[in-house]
């Protein structure tokens, strides 16, 4: 699934730009980095491709595509993001960061079927955490991605994160 691909990318590049968390008590000790923390994030990442302002922008992408027609991100195609993540759903809930860098579709296929029934595409996905800089250097745990909003003819789509994360 090529939207699928892209969103499951996005989501895992936006968790390293975490900047939205709740600190809990230390949970225990590092000789050389002090106390282990427990932070719980919870943010939504907004991927525009439509419009005049979009967040994510094509820069490059194969010769003799032979996908699903009007795909808006098909397989082997490159963009580069500076995607918001806000505090809701909603894009004027709050801006609490961005996830910037690029990523790329590397879904071959597209199951339109399942995905044209309703824009609202609730697609759950649990992902690894391992690793992070800044605050979060030597971070470990784990992250549940739902999509909350996906329009399949133009690829916009929104991404609610829940992030649970043990950190010095």
């Amino acid at each position: 699934m090529a939207t699928s691909k892209r969103v499951q990318t996005l989501r895992l590049l936006a968790f390293f730009v975490c900047v939205f968390a709740h600190r809990f008590p230390a949970l225990g000790a590092h000789p050389l980095l002090g106390a282990e923390k427990l932070t719980k994030v919870h943010f939504f990442l907004h991927d525009t491709l439509s419009g005049s302002k979009p967040s994510a922008v094509l820069i490059a992408h194969r010769e003799n595509h032979t996908g699903v027609p009007n795909d808006p991100t098909p397989f082997g195609t490159a963009f580069v993001i500076d995607d918001p993540l806000t505090a809701g759903p909603e894009l004027d809930s709050g801006v609490v960061g961005n996830a910037q860098g690029l990523y790329v579709s590397s879904g071959r296929t597209l199951s339109r079927r399942a995905l044209q029934r309703s824009s609202f595409v609730v697609l759950e996905k649990p992902l690894a955490v391992v690793g992070g800089r800044g605050a979060f250097r030597l971070a470990r745990g784990f992250a549940q991605l739902r999509t909350h909003y996906l329009n399949t003819t133009n690829g916009d789509a929104v991404i609610e994160y829940d992030v649970t994360l043990l950190h010095y």
